[in-house]
Formats: structure tokens, C-alpha cells, sequence
């Protein structure tokens, strides 16, 4: 069992239209907070793992507000650091049928974008920890965020922690370098990397042959040559998840993954989602099913990869940005009860 696991990014006040208005339509927004590592912390806690959650946030309302979302959920911010101008923003308009969800996000000269490594002692961070967890929309901040990311996988490293990178890749926010050449570095200190079908292309130029991600053709005996790549340029590397997505349309998707270990490729059985509740945070509760399932758990390689897919099919009936189901309920997805039928 994990000790404590320990993420680093950023968390934003997530401003939702409800149900499935549109921006132009809404006359109220629904408040929550969001960030890809917030939310794996979260899943996690959830599932009874230890986490911390680094970040920085404006020493405001709002921003206390968020370090009480984060402990109400049970997830450690003792090493929080308070300062900056702003908590970042991201407004979602749900899609449906075959118009696509829309996220704007407003997030420039927030708190988080501006840390620094200095703020941060990261020895006491990771002092018990086993296990770090990181993204790829953190270094895509910025410089400054880039060199947070890095000293605090460096220190992972030093402590004999896990490092977990999921690519994560967003191309609105990679303007300020070359994602490849940030990413390899970072990838360089992980033991393990998470990505959607779509992302060791974006990243890393390493593609899947004969799959059409737009039409939802994403067999999972292609990704074999994708993990296979990536581990032959990333030697340090001892897994590769993929999550594979078949979006059929905004409320219907199918949903596996595959997860390449030690030589060895792991196939999750394929879910049908209908109809979808919400998708965001979907990869997020992936990661946090995966590091619970192989880290703490110890399922080993299928039952974790198996779990992982079971907790993110769950998690597009939740709303918000967390994935707010028990271990049990995921274990009994995960063994063939897919019928939904009510729990008395």
C-alpha cells in the first residue's frame, strides 16, 4: 500500500452552464473548482489513498475557498503555498448529440503561473510520500511552471518516489515552447506515463497506425507500437497506459484502455457510455485509478488497468470535475455488474 501520494498543478474556479445551455443561453453558472492533479489527489482520497495536493493559490476568498473544497474532499494541502493575483478560471458548456462540450479558460497571471521552485520546500513534500503524479498542462503554463514540475520530480526521484506523468497535451496552451523538447525532459525522471489516444502524436510524434480517432476507430492492437516506441526512446520508463476514447457523439462514447508493462501489453474490456453525464476530469479519474489500482492496491498489471477504466466509465456519470464513486463500486463494475439497477 501507497504511503501518501503527492500532485502538483494548478486548480481553477470551474464556471459550468447548466445542463446543456449554451454560453448564450445561460443566465446563471455553476461554481466549482477543477484542475487535472486536484482532481486525481481527490479521486484518491476518496479512495482512502493519503494525498497532497501542491499549488499556489491568491490569498483571497476564493482562494480559501478552493483549500476548503480540497480538505472537505480529504486531500492534503499542507504544503500549499498562499500568494499571486488570481485563481485561474475555465468555462465548460456541456455538449450533446453531435455538438461538442466547449471550454474557455481565463487563467493568465494567475497565482499558480507564477510560482516559483523556491517557494516550495520539497523535501518535506516528499518525505513519506512514494508516489508523484504530474501533468502535462503544468509545464504548458509557462517557463516558471515548467521548472516547478521539474525540481519536483527531480525530488520525487531523490525520495525513491513513483513518478507518474500523464501527457495531458493541450495545444491551446503551448505557446511559450516546444511541448516534445519540455516533455522529454520531464519524461525522462517518470516511471510511468498515461495518454489519450491522441497524445504521444501531439507530443511526441509517435502515432498509432490505421486508427481514425475522429470517427471512433481506436483499436487497441494498434497502440502496441506506440508504448513500444515511447519506451524504446524512454528506457527509465516501467509502464505506458493509453486510454482509448470512440466518441460517437458529445453523449455517446466507447471507453478502454490498454496498459504496456515490462514487455507485456494489459487490454481493458470496452464500455459503452450512453448517455454521457459529464466527460470532464474523465482521463484524471483514469490516472487515479491506475496509481490506486498498481500502487496501492497491488492488483497488478490487468486488474489495475481494469479498475482504471472501470472508475473513468464511472466518473462520465458524475458531475464536476471529481470522481465521486467508492472503490466498492467500482470493484463491482469492473467484475461484469453493468446494469445500473438500484442498490437496496
Amino acid at each position: 500500500m501507497l504511503n501518501a501520494v503527492v500532485t502538483l498543478g494548478e486548480v481553477m474556479l470551474r464556471l459550468s452552464t447548466p445542463g446543456h445551455q449554451r454560453f448564450e443561453q445561460a443566465n446563471e453558472l455553476t461554481v466549482s473548482f477543477a484542475g487535472a492533479e486536484a482532481n486525481v489527489a481527490s479521486s484518491l482520497a476518496n479512495f482512502g489513498v493519503h494525498a497532497h495536493f501542491v499549488t499556489r493559490l491568491p490569498d483571497n476568498e476564493l482562494g480559501r475557498l478552493c483549500a476548503r473544497s480540497l480538505r472537505w474532499q480529504g486531500v492534503g494541502v499542507d504544503h500549499l503555498v498562499w500568494g499571486g493575483e488570481r485563481i485561474g478560471l475555465l468555462f465548460l458548456e456541456a455538449g450533446a448529440a453531435q455538438r461538442g462540450s466547449k471550454v474557455i479558460y481565463d487563467r493568465e497571471h494567475s497565482s499558480f503561473a507564477s510560482m516559483k521552485p523556491e517557494m516550495v520546500d520539497w523535501r518535506a513534500v516528499f518525505a513519506g510520500a512514494d508516489w508523484f503524479h504530474f501533468t502535462g498542462i503544468t509545464p504548458a503554463l509557462g517557463a516558471e511552471a515548467a521548472e516547478v514540475c521539474l525540481r519536483a520530480a527531480r525530488a520525487a526521484k531523490d525520495a525513491g518516489a513513483v513518478v507518474s506523468c500523464d501527457l495531458n497535451y493541450r495545444s491551446k496552451l503551448w505557446q511559450w515552447s516546444n511541448a516534445e523538447d519540455v516533455m522529454s525532459e520531464l519524461v525522462g525522471h517518470a516511471d510511468l506515463i498515461i495518454g489519450n489516444e491522441e497524445d504521444a502524436q501531439s507530443v511526441f510524434h509517435v502515432s498509432a497506425p490505421d486508427v481514425d480517432v475522429e470517427k471512433g476507430q481506436v483499436e487497441a492492437s494498434k497502440y502496441v507500437s506506440v508504448c513500444e516506441q515511447l519506451v524504446e526512446r524512454f528506457p527509465n520508463l516501467r509502464g505506458v497506459a493509453i486510454t482509448l476514447r470512440g466518441s460517437l457523439s458529445a453523449s455517446h462514447n466507447t471507453w478502454s484502455a490498454v496498459f504496456w508493462h515490462e514487455g507485456k501489453m494489459h487490454v481493458a474490456p470496452t464500455y459503452d457510455i450512453l448517455p454521457i453525464v459529464d466527460r470532464v476530469g474523465g482521463g484524471d479519474s483514469f490516472a487515479a485509478g491506475l496509481i490506486y489500482g498498481f500502487g496501492h492496491a497491488r492488483m497488478g498489471p490487468q486488474r489495475s488497468v481494469e479498475f482504471a477504466v472501470a472508475a473513468s466509465c464511472l466518473k462520465h456519470t458524475v458531475n464536476g470535475d471529481v470522481n465521486l464513486v467508492s472503490v466498492e463500486e467500482v470493484e463491482r463494475l469492473a467484475a461484469g455488474n453493468a446494469s445500473g439497477r438500484v442498490v437496496r
